[in-house]
């Protein structure tokens, strides 16, 4: 198969998608509100230019997957009219900005027989994959608790002008900063039974939206922890890091993405030799998360072909949109 795929939205994070697409199939079209965005895209890998969703879905009956790169408030009306187009849908995180639009979302996959992916690149850290292991086989024994620090850095400038920081269309700091984090908790250590929060906008008086929170968590397998979080590093990005703390072993995977093994004491073994991570996604002045788009189009296309194949569903991206939804609900903001 050579799968033909589309890009909904052209704005810096589609590079990273349509660099793949091409690797793994054909960038047919792209599509943006701003024709500039749209044209210099399509112009580099030889797609077509639509300024409108439904032209697009109505002009290019044979695409078979659409990516959708738009704002965290857009992400369910557009993946929901491309699965009602017939089309299996790669939502960037997070898959929406909320429970009620995750669930509109996964209902319309299922009746339009579609598959609905979101992406959940930093699952493919190779210190991540070795925490996953490590949980899987039961080395780390009964887990007590954890410790999840997100300081990262985004000044006044990244939100100017922009969709980000503002609540309907961002959603929050721990949606587009930070749910990647919430994802690898899930991930690795099961659903969250009770939170309670505190959040604050320090530093970002134009925005709608938190810049720093911090959390207590109870999960429902028993372990206890803290996620602190925020967007008021100075200057740079500081620290992204996960610490679990188990009956036979502590591991703390940290770097600022969730990168390297910062701490390892394990009854009976020692983790060596680990793959090199991947870089950051770099975006002028400002840094995301790791750039393992190339792995999530891998596991895309064997997801599509192998059913029960392992994969970023959309019950995992509304699992992560669920999570949020709680913090935010319980917690207390000034």
């Amino acid at each position: 198969m050579n799968p033909t795929f589309a890009i909904i939205g052209c704005g810096r994070i589609a590079r990273r998608h349509a660099e793949q697409m091409n690797k793994t199939g054909t960038l047919v079209a792209v599509c943006d509100i701003v024709p500039e965005n749209a044209a210099e895209l399509a112009r580099e890998y030889g797609a077509k230019i639509y300024l409108s969703i439904e032209e697009l879905l109505a002009k290019e009956p044979s695409i078979d997957i659409v990516g959708i790169c738009t704002p965290n408030g857009l992400h369910a009306a557009h993946s929901i009219l491309c699965l009602k187009a017939g089309k299996h849908v790669l939502c960037e995180k997070p898959l929406c900005i909320s429970v009620a639009d995750a669930k509109d979302m996964v209902e319309a996959a299922n009746r339009y027989d579609r598959k609905l992916f979101v992406v959940k690149q930093n699952r493919y850290n190779p210190p991540v994959q070795m925490l996953k292991a490590l949980l899987e086989d039961d080395k780390l024994g009964n887990i007590f608790s954890f410790q999840v620090n997100c300081f990262w850095n985004r000044p006044n400038e990244y939100y100017t002008d922009s969709w980000k920081g503002t609540k309907d269309m961002d959603g929050g700091t721990l949606f587009t900063q930070f749910s990647h984090f919430i994802d690898i908790l899930y991930w690795l250590l099961g659903d969250v039974k009770e939170v309670k929060a505190i959040t604050r906008n320090f530093e970002h008086p134009t925005n709608d939206i938190d810049d720093s929170g911090v959390v207590i968590i109870e999960m429902l397998g028993g372990a206890i922890g803290t996620l602190n979080y925020t967007v008021n590093s100075f200057q740079k990005n500081m620290e992204g890091s996960f610490t679990v703390f188990g009956k036979n072993g502590t591991v703390k995977i940290g770097g600022q993405y969730l990168n390297t093994i910062e701490y390892q004491c394990i009854d009976g073994m020692e983790i060596v030799n680990l793959p090199q991570g991947r870089p950051a996604n770099s975006y002028g002045f400002y840094q995301g998360s790791m750039s393992n788009h190339d792995k999530v189009y891998e596991n895309l296309i064997r997801a599509l072909h192998e059913p029960g194949y392992e994969f970023a569903s959309a019950l995992d991206g509304l699992k992560t949109v669920e999570i949020i939804e709680k913090i935010y609900a319980h917690a207390t903001i000034k």
